[in-house]
C-alpha cells in the first residue's frame, strides 16, 4: 500500500512539474489568450448588466449567450494548449482552426454549462423551498449532479483533442468514465484547479487564467491516457499497481531534469 501511494504521488508530482513548465514555456501566448478572455468576459458582462436592467429575461439570455461565446473561444484555445502540451509552438493558427473544427463540441459544452447554471440558480432553490423530505432529497441529488459535473467536465476538451473522431456526446460520456476510473486523481485535480482559481484571482485572470487551466487539464488527460494505452498493451496488468515510472518514462525525458534555477537562469545551463 505504501509503495502504491508513492507511485501515485510520483505521477501527481510529475503532472505538477509538467503543467508548470508547459505554462512557463508558453507564458506569453498564454497571457495573450487570457487577455482576450478578459476583454470578452468584461464586454459580455457589461452587455448582460445592460440587458438585465431592461428585463430579467434579457439578463438570463445574456448569461446564456456569454456561456456560448466562452465555450466557442475555449474550443479554439483547447487546440492551442494541445500543441503546448505536445511541446509545439503553434498557437494562433491552431486557435483559429480550433474554433471552426471544434464548434459542435463547444456548443455541447455550452449546453452543459447552461444546465449547471440553471441547476444552481433555479432547480436547487426551487426544491429546497419545499421544506419537506421530498424537496430535501431532490436538492441533495441535484447538488451531487453539480459536483459530478464539476469533476468530469475538465476532461471534456482534452478528450476532444486526444480522440478527435468521437462525437461530442461520446466525448462527454467518456469524461464520466475517466472520472469513475480515476477518482483519486480527479479529487486531487479539483483541489489543483481551486488553487489555480485563487492564483488567477490574484493575477486578475492573467496567470494561469482560463488558458492555463485548460493547459493543466490537457496535461492531466495526456498522462491518464498513457495509463490506458499501457493497459491496452498489457491487458493482464494490475490497474492498482501500475509501473508509473515506465509509463511516464518518455514524457519525463521530454520534460527533462528542469528546475526553478535553470528556468530563471537558462544561460547557465
Amino acid at each position: 500500500m505504501h509503495a502504491l501511494l508513492l507511485k501515485f504521488l510520483g505521477m501527481i508530482g510529475f503532472f505538477i512539474k509538467k503543467a508548470f513548465f508547459d505554462g512557463w514555456d508558453n507564458l506569453i501566448g498564454m497571457v495573450l489568450f487570457n487577455l482576450g478572455y478578459i476583454v470578452a468576459i468584461f464586454a459580455l458582462f457589461w452587455a448582460v448588466l445592460s440587458a438585465g436592467q431592461a428585463s430579467p429575461l434579457f439578463g438570463y439570455l445574456g448569461i446564456a449567450l456569454s456561456l456560448i461565446v466562452a465555450a466557442v473561444l475555449m474550443g479554439g484555445s483547447a487546440a492551442a494548449v494541445h500543441n503546448y502540451s505536445d511541446y509545439k509552438r503553434e498557437s494562433w493558427a491552431a486557435f483559429r482552426k480550433g474554433i471552426k473544427r471544434n464548434i459542435r463540441h463547444s456548443l455541447l459544452y455550452a449546453a452543459v454549462m447552461i444546465l449547471m447554471v440553471l441547476n444552481i440558480l433555479f432547480i436547487i432553490p426551487f426544491y429546497s423551498a419545499y421544506g419537506n423530505i421530498f424537496g430535501y432529497f431532490i436538492s441533495v441529488i441535484m447538488i451531487w449532479v453539480e459536483i459530478i459535473l464539476l469533476l468530469a467536465v475538465p476532461y471534456y476538451f482534452p478528450l476532444m483533442n486526444l480522440l478527435p473522431a468521437d462525437r461530442p456526446l461520446k466525448t462527454l460520456k467518456k469524461c464520466f468514465l475517466i472520472l469513475g476510473g480515476n477518482m483519486g486523481f480527479s479529487l486531487f485535480f479539483a483541489l489543483y484547479r481551486l488553487f489555480c482559481l485563487a492564483v488567477s484571482a490574484f493575477t486578475l485572470g492573467l496567470v494561469p487564467g482560463v488558458c492555463g487551466m485548460q493547459l493543466a487539464s490537457q496535461d492531466a488527460m495526456k498522462l491518464l491516457m498513457m495509463k490506458y494505452d499501457y493497459l491496452e498493451e498489457n491487458p493482464d496488468a494490475d490497474v492498482r499497481h501500475l509501473p508509473w515510472e515506465d509509463i511516464l518514462y518518455d514524457e519525463k525525458e521530454k520534460v527533462g531534469p528542469r528546475s526553478l534555477k535553470s528556468m530563471i537562469f537558462p544561460w547557465k545551463y
